[in-house]
């Protein structure tokens, strides 16, 4: 109990200034397309064309021999992005910042505010807040080559931003603690009384993974599947990337949500974790990234925003993170399911913008945090 009053505390320490930045964003505007939609705030000029990595680039980020790295991305993944990239480019240091995309929101919001720029390249598994970073013009126009092959829609059309990543969020639980035929297949059989002190779930006030979770749930299914939930004693876990880990350890035999990736990295490694895919339709999450204007290293910003780009950079995520990618050479890993077999919800960046205040303040009236 002492764990989740200090959670609540933390996470409603932040939502002030996530509230005062969305007072002030323009109401964005563009259709709402059919996978991830990225929708553009004001009308800016048009992206720069599409940068190739030079030898000259890559001289003046070596030059540079760092690059800060702000990312929702768990840390393990996170890390070995910056080790790849470190052994790709030698004499280019990669700083890894990982915390929850709420987390980041807040800092660099708090070092903007106190005239601090230490961040090179920003990642987050919410895409409002690179709508609204953009806003505030803290991003700057950069379209590395490959992201030209990205849909439409997946890509900032002022070339702030792009969709490098997305993931599912689908329900998981432990193989030997339930029987498949057993398990839950829907968000509803998590509301049957035998789940009841068995589930385990992240929260939207930490995690940009779940806010977007939690969204497109209480869109589809209304905000009563979460009141009746909240009555299953839930256990309350911070980070998008933490159910899949409990339910790994044994500690709760089914995640009600949780990063796709995350679970799938712990399945390839053995664990006893299998993902549901819910009848009703599976939560989809864009992760957006984008260079900051005022980056310290702009070149080795530059540098490494066009790895974690690349066909490489993308399908070492598939590869080794089990991470999913708009980039169409990018193939998926053994085991995983094709987008094209699941039944998915839409994300809709415009509309959850407006519902940040609301989801935080109806999940902490039913579950207490």
């Amino acid at each position: 109990m002492r764990c989740a009053m200090q959670v609540a505390r933390r996470l409603r320490s932040r939502s002030g200034m996530r509230a005062r930045m969305l007072a002030a964003a323009v109401v964005i505007s563009g259709a709402v397309l059919a996978a991830a939609p990225i929708a553009a705030t004001v009308a800016a000029a048009a992206a720069p064309e599409p940068a190739a990595v030079t030898p000259e680039l890559v001289a003046a980020a070596k030059q540079e021999g760092k690059v800060v790295f702000y990312t929702s991305i768990e840390l393990q993944t996170a890390e070995k992005i910056g080790e790849a990239f470190e052994k790709a480019y030698p004499g280019i240091e990669v700083q890894v910042e990982r915390s929850g995309a709420e987390r980041i929101f807040q800092r660099l919001a708090q070092e903007r505010g106190s005239g601090i720029h230490a961040a090179d390249v920003v990642e987050a598994s919410d895409m409002t807040a690179l709508v609204l970073w953009k806003r505030e013009g803290w991003l700057a126009p950069f379209v590395p080559s490959d992201v030209a092959k990205w849909p439409a829609d997946q890509r900032d059309p002022d070339g702030c931003f792009a969709t490098e990543r997305f993931t599912l969020s689908p329900i998981g639980y432990n193989t030997r603690l339930v029987k498949p035929e057993e398990a839950p297949k829907s968000f509803a059989d998590l509301l049957d009384p035998k789940w009841d002190n068995k589930i385990v779930k992240a929260h939207p006030g930490y995690s940009g993974t779940i806010m977007t979770v939690t969204f497109e749930v209480s869109r589809d299914l209304g905000w009563e599947f979460f009141q009746k939930l909240a009555k299953q004693h839930v256990m309350q876990v911070q980070s998008g990337a933490d159910p899949p880990k409990r339910v790994a350890q044994g500690e709760r035999p089914v995640m009600a949500d949780g990063g796709e990736y995350t679970l799938m990295q712990i399945a390839a490694g053995g664990a006893p974790l299998a993902p549901i895919y819910p009848s009703e339709g599976t939560p989809l999450i864009p992760g957006g990234a984008g260079l900051m204007k005022d980056a310290p290293h702009p070149n080795a910003s530059r540098l490494f925003v066009s790895f974690l780009f690349s066909r490489d950079g993308q399908q070492l995520l598939a590869d080794m993170a089990r991470i999913r990618s708009f980039h169409p050479d990018v193939k998926l890993p053994q085991g995983m399911t094709p987008l094209s077999e699941i039944k998915t919800m839409k994300p809709d960046t415009e509309a959850q913008l407006k519902e940040v205040d609301t989801i935080k303040q109806k999940y902490a009236e039913y579950f207490g945090l």
